[in-house]
């Protein structure tokens, strides 16, 4: 059996540090950003994310994308 895959949505997470907390532990906050274009590469979003970082008030330490697909028989 065969199986056609789809992407039907994207999402870009940012993750920054914001801290640390009374252990020495990081602290992280995340800013995701919705209805990404599923044909967009990796390589526009980490250009996206790496121009959008100098424009935040915490430092950036991960860039993340999701994407969610629907599986179907063809």
């Amino acid at each position: 059996m065969a199986v056609n895959t789809l992407k039907v949505d994207s999402r870009l997470q940012l993750v920054f540090s914001t801290g640390t907390d009374e252990d020495g532990n990081m602290i992280l906050k995340r800013k995701s950003f919705n209805n990404i274009k599923t044909d967009a590469t990796d390589e526009q979003l980490h250009e996206v994310s790496v121009a959008l970082s100098p424009l935040q008030q915490h430092i950036l330490v991960d860039i993340a994308r999701d994407d969610r697909s629907v599986l179907t028989e063809s």
